[in-house]
């Protein structure tokens, strides 16, 4: 009899990035995978996700329910036609289930690093977690720095915490810059950041140290920021517009990949990352990155990228001052972050993530 998975997929149509990014991945990933050949996917959403070719083992169950009704209902019908449930968006939906359950864990910001959560989500996690993490069989980090918080900070979930880390869209590997950057405003060349604009992605300090750049070198280059608005990202708007920054706003999946492809130097100076997957992307798509060194980020740049103190402004300045003013130094780190991004794949967080679900399945 065929394995029947349920999976929360309503992040795949509702959100643009971040977790919408990881469930449309790894709904494509699945449908490509080979040993998922005798598996059935239960997906339940709100609405129907077409951006991939899924098939006939995939179904749709939807309903237009609003939180937390939809959670209660979805866990008593997951409960009723699948045999496992993977929970990628919420801590609430697994508190019902009476199946096995696995819950993706992204990060642990409303505990890790709590000035920069925003309050009302923080507190629906904190309110949240302790039943899901009691009832959940298994419970799937996406980064090494991930699964420490979580057994340091619940010490009780440590046999059930495992390491699926997360993959780049192979797309990224062929990108090219061709028109895009110009059509974007970016007529030389360019340093790019990419991320919401709030205050963990740490952007208002790296303007800052955009202008702590040489000048001659800042009057060749641009500095982009590519992502949407964010919250209290007022600060970061005026820092930006003082330093005659470009705001691109949201960018299509493939103007990111020729913006990443094209520029003179990728900075991800983020102040805590359950992941960090532009970083993994930028690396893939052949550019040369600056990240910091806190969280997950050492874990996904490795050797290839230059790692910085996040909190210190002369240091982001510093590495990309390197970068930019040595020619031979910014090939090597190209060459050397697609090494490093090849080692992660869709497929293989697919492929582990179908494992973890087999196994608790077959517990009694």
């Amino acid at each position: 009899m065929a394995l029947v998975v349920g999976i929360d997929a309503r992040a795949a149509a509702e959100v643009p990035a971040g977790r919408g990014r990881y469930v449309r991945e790894l709904l494509a990933a699945l449908a490509a995978l080979p040993e998922a050949g005798d598996v059935r996917f239960r997906l339940y959403a709100r609405e129907r996700w077409s951006g991939a070719e899924l098939d006939e083992r995939f179904s749709w169950a939807l309903s237009s329910l609003p939180d937390p009704l939809w959670h209660l209902a979805a866990a008593l019908r997951a409960s009723r036609e699948c045999d496992v449930f993977l929970s990628t968006n919420s801590y609430l939906t697994v508190w019902a289930t009476r199946i096995p359950a696995a819950i993706v864990v992204y990060d642990l910001v409303p505990w890790t690093v709590p000035q920069f959560a925003q309050a009302p989500s923080a507190r629906i996690e904190r309110a949240t977690i302790g039943p899901a993490l009691r009832r959940a069989a298994a419970l799937l980090c996406i980064s090494e720095a991930t699964r420490a918080d979580l057994v340091r900070l619940f010490p009780a979930t440590a046999q059930r915490a495992s390491v699926v880390a997360l993959g780049a869209d192979a797309a990224f590997a062929g990108a090219r810059a061709g028109e895009v950057p110009a059509r974007h405003g970016l007529d030389g060349p360019y340093v790019l950041a990419v991320g919401t604009l709030e205050p963990r992605k740490n952007l208002e300090r790296l303007v800052s140290a955009w202008t702590f750049l040489d000048p001659a070198v800042r009057e060749r280059h641009t500095l982009a920021l590519v992502g949407p608005r964010g919250w209290d990202d007022a600060p970061i708007l005026a820092a930006a517009h003082a330093a005659g920054a470009k705001l691109l706003g949201r960018v299509s999946d493939a103007d990111l990949a020729a913006l990443y492809a094209g520029c003179a130097a990728f900075c991800y100076p983020s102040l805590y990352e359950g992941f960090g997957l532009p970083v993994l992307e930028a690396m893939l798509a052949g550019a040369a990155v600056v990240t910091a060194d806190n969280s997950s980020l050492p874990e996904v740049g490795g050797d290839a990228a230059l790692q910085v103190d996040a909190r210190d402004t002369g240091a982001i300045a510093a590495a990309l001052g390197r970068v930019l003013s040595d020619a031979a130094l910014a090939q090597r780190m190209r060459e050397a972050g697609r090494a490093q991004a090849a080692t992660f794949s869709w497929a293989r967080t697919a492929s582990q993530t179908l494992g973890a679900l087999r196994a608790i399945a077959r517990q009694p």
